[in-house]
This record gives structure tokens, C-alpha cells and sequence, in this order.
């Protein structure tokens, strides 16, 4: 039952009040502080405050760097509410969500599903069968009851636990 529901909210419609569009670069600096904060606020179960270990997690997330990602074709989604970014999610390699962060200011309204759907769809167009995902301590209980499973041994990336995932799709015409 838990599939069914995930797969409904995969392709549900978002919240009323949430835009998602693809992110470009005039972007990046929202991008950049979303990602920073959501990391820094909301994952402190993960990374449990270390300053290391936000460092580590949080180096490559800077303006530059996210526009390198832009500009080498990476998918990424965001998600405005009220006109202001409040939310970054990306597909890597046509069957994984690479990222999914809702700024702190904007958690609990809906954000961090919205574009878990938009990602799933569009994994699903693309013909994806399967999607894959590495989720944290932070996210492992709302990927889970999105329709998201376990799928490996857990690991660590510096100190910061892994949960690999994954969920069946069904891909669109």
C-alpha cells in the first residue's frame, strides 16, 4: 500500500502556492544559500554539528560550483513559494535523485515532496524503471513514506551515514 501512495503523490499536482521550474544560472546564489542552510539547520543529525563535517559537506555547494553543474547539464529542479527559492532537487544519470533540500524557512509546507514528485516524473519520461537514491539520517523516514525502500547495506560518505534507496517507477509514454 505504502508503493501506491507514493506513486500517487509522484504524480499529483504541487501545493498550491509552489512553483517548480528548472533552475538556470541566474539561480546559483539562491541554490548556494538553500543548499547551505538546509545542510547546515536541518541535517544536524547527520553531520551532528561538526564544523568539519558541514564543511566537507557543504564545499562543494558554493554559487561557482553549482554553476559548473548548470552549465555541464546537470537536471536540477527548484522550488519557489512566495517568489522566493525555497527548494533545489536533482536527477543524475537518468535513475537517481542526486539531491533534495528545502530551505529551513520553508520546510513542512509541502517543498521537499513537491519535488520529489517532479523528480520521479521526470525520471518516469525519461523511462526510468527504477530510481535510486542515497538518502541521510534526516531524509531516510520521508523518502520511506513516499513509497521508497532500502536497497543496499548503509555506508558513510566522511563520517555522514548513507542510506541507499530505491523506488519502482512506472515509466510514461
Amino acid at each position: 500500500m505504502q508503493n501506491k501512495r507514493g506513486i500517487a503523490q509522484a504524480f499529483g499536482n504541487p501545493p498550491k502556492g509552489i512553483a517548480l521550474r528548472r533552475a538556470n544560472l541566474f539561480d546559483v546564489f539562491d541554490l548556494s544559500r538553500v543548499l547551505i542552510r538546509s545542510i547546515t539547520e536541518l541535517c544536524a543529525a547527520d553531520h551532528k554539528n561538526d564544523p568539519d563535517n558541514i564543511a566537507l559537506w557543504t564545499a562543494n555547494k558554493s554559487p561557482e560550483a553549482i554553476r559548473g553543474w548548470i552549465e555541464s547539464g546537470a537536471l536540477l529542479w527548484l522550488a519557489e513559494q512566495d517568489g522566493a527559492v525555497a527548494g533545489i532537487g536533482g536527477i543524475r544519470d537518468g535513475q537517481e535523485v542526486s539531491l533534495l533540500y528545502v530551505d529551513p524557512d520553508h520546510a513542512r509546507h509541502g517543498i521537499g515532496s513537491a519535488l520529489l514528485a517532479r523528480l520521479e516524473r521526470e525520471l518516469s519520461k525519461a523511462g526510468c524503471r527504477v530510481a535510486y537514491l542515497d538518502a541521510s539520517c534526516t531524509g531516510r523516514d520521508f523518502y520511506a513514506a513516499r513509497g521508497w525502500e532500502p536497497s543496499g547495506t548503509p555506508g558513510e560518505w566522511h563520517g555522514i551515514p548513507q542510506f541507499p534507496m530505491r523506488k519502482s517507477l512506472h515509466p510514461t509514454d
